[in-house]
């Protein structure tokens, strides 16, 4: 299986991946296909496909911010079962979240990821049997994500400016005894992840100016 990064829209395997994106996402959460050029040209923004007998069989997104020494992990979608899409991904992002933090002189506490709560939404991923949030949820939790204690939303990827619901904000510790995060890490986080987004719902506002007022927040369970 090759690990192949997408720099560019006009990279054939931008639109193979773009139809599985599609295909398992709600529209809201897929920024439109043009959108994604200036995105893609950012060096610090890393898409990566996995190509399997030459096919889109998965994708992953995320990033590394050296200043808050987090990850986030924009999305991942294993598109076929049976080929080890999941661990193929997750190891070779540990790798090059590795060699980030490395080459900024800085160590991880952790990495982010919103993840989707099957007991608030009735999406079902395109039927992609591995995208199942019940399946993808208890892997995540197995993985050692928890969920951060506050109640969640996010602007819409269309550009519409709605809240989207549904999902936590969950964290992957680097160490188990990290039992909470500060609320102000928290903040800054979300503010610069999308700052790329102009519109914000009221709900959005609203909790970040909840997380402005708080000290810490506790991780849970997922």
């Amino acid at each position: 299986m090759e690990y192949h990064r997408i720099q560019s829209i006009e990279d054939p395997r931008f639109a193979q991946m773009y139809k599985l994106m599609q295909e398992v996402f709600p529209p809201e959460e897929v920024l439109e296909y043009s959108l994604w050029a200036e995105p893609l040209k950012d060096e610090g923004i890393h898409v990566y496909v996995a190509v399997h007998q030459d096919e889109v069989v998965g994708a992953t997104e995320y990033r590394y911010y050296a200043d808050f020494r987090v990850a986030m992990t924009d999305f991942t979608i294993v598109g076929q079962p049976g080929l080890g899409v999941g661990r193929f991904l997750l190891k070779r992002r540990e790798r090059d979240i590795e060699g980030l933090a490395q080459a900024s002189g800085t160590t991880p506490i952790g990495m982010f990821a919103e993840i989707y709560d099957p007991y608030q939404t009735m999406h079902d991923f395109g039927g992609v049997t591995p995208m199942n949030p019940y399946v993808r949820r208890e892997v995540l939790s197995h993985i050692g994500y928890q969920r951060l204690d506050f109640p969640y939303v996010h602007p819409s990827w269309d550009h519409e400016g709605q809240a989207v619901s549904g999902l936590d904000l969950c964290f992957l510790p680097a160490h188990d005894e990290l039992g909470e995060l500060p609320a102000s890490l928290i903040h800054d986080f979300l503010t610069r992840y999308y700052s790329a987004l102009p519109n914000k719902p009221q709900e959005w506002q609203a909790m970040m100016d909840e997380l402005a007022q708080r000290p810490s927040v506790k991780l849970l369970p997922l």
